[in-house]
């Protein structure tokens, strides 16, 4: 954990300071090492009650109405806990909350390589990536890989919470705000390997990406910003959803 946290930290002293510098306000980092299951579910529950319950209203799609209203989870608790813990899932987090809400990947000037062009996460998203983070680690989930969009918001999120990432543009938007039936389907093509992929063995694989990208594949509009889904792959390139999780809910689960 302490390796994770030093890592959280240098982030946030480096990249996200420099992020501030271009006129995107910059927060202090929560040392989430401090922070019991009590404190660490209350204040995620704030921030989120802050930050807004709709989705991002403009990242293309027709989704946006609070996710999949006839999914219910298979898993939760502690029985989710479990298994987790044995590895072979695949967790697809929409990123956590962010500053502003438009559709960035439309804007001619957005360049991924600067976050001045992009939206960020706000202060309420980075504490969503704490908690998240540190619920993992309190929960003992062990991670394989880590995948992330190239779009800032996405691989703050995964850094902040798991420490280290790797970009891939299959998570990425097509660039549109609003999609074609064939632009959707690229969308699901590009994302379908990385969900349908069997972790490695005793670990489980991390996704950070978007909205529009996830309900591509799966017919489910991720609601809110932060939420997570559980998939476990076939090995026969598809997948069933066993829950989704809210960004407070990783702090609710009984450790032990």
């Amino acid at each position: 954990m302490a390796n994770r946290l030093k890592s959280v930290e240098l982030f946030l002293a480096t990249s996200f300071l420099a992020v501030g510098a271009h006129g995107v306000m910059a927060a202090e980092s929560t040392d989430v090492s401090t922070l019991d299951e009590v404190e660490a579910t209350s204040m995620t529950a704030e921030v989120i009650a802050q930050g807004g319950e709709g989705g991002e209203g403009g990242e293309g799609g027709e989704g946006g109405e609070g996710g999949a209203p006839d999914f219910e989870d298979i898993l939760s608790g502690p029985e989710l806990r479990d298994e987790l813990q044995e590895g072979g899932y695949v967790i697809y987090f929409r990123h956590a909350q962010t500053e502003r809400d438009y559709a960035d990947q439309a804007d001619p000037n957005i360049n991924l390589n600067d976050c001045s062009t992009q939206r960020t996460l706000s202060e309420a998203g980075w504490r969503q990536a704490q908690v998240i983070g540190s619920s993992f680690e309190a929960l003992e989930i062990p991670i394989g890989e880590i995948y992330s969009s190239e779009y800032c918001r996405a691989w703050q999120t995964a850094a902040i919470a798991f420490g280290e990432y790797q970009k891939t543009s299959a998570l990425n938007f097509y660039p549109a705000e609003e999609y074609t039936d064939e632009q959707f389907a690229q969308m699901r093509e590009a994302v379908m390997p990385l969900l349908t992929a069997v972790p490695a063995s005793g670990t489980n694989t991390i996704i950070v990406g978007h909205d529009d990208v996830f309900e591509s594949a799966t017919g489910i509009y991720p609601d809110p910003q932060g939420i997570a889904y559980v998939l476990e792959p076939d090995g026969q390139g598809g997948f069933e959803i066993l829950a989704n999780l809210l960004p407070q809910d990783w702090a609710l689960i009984p450790s032990e």
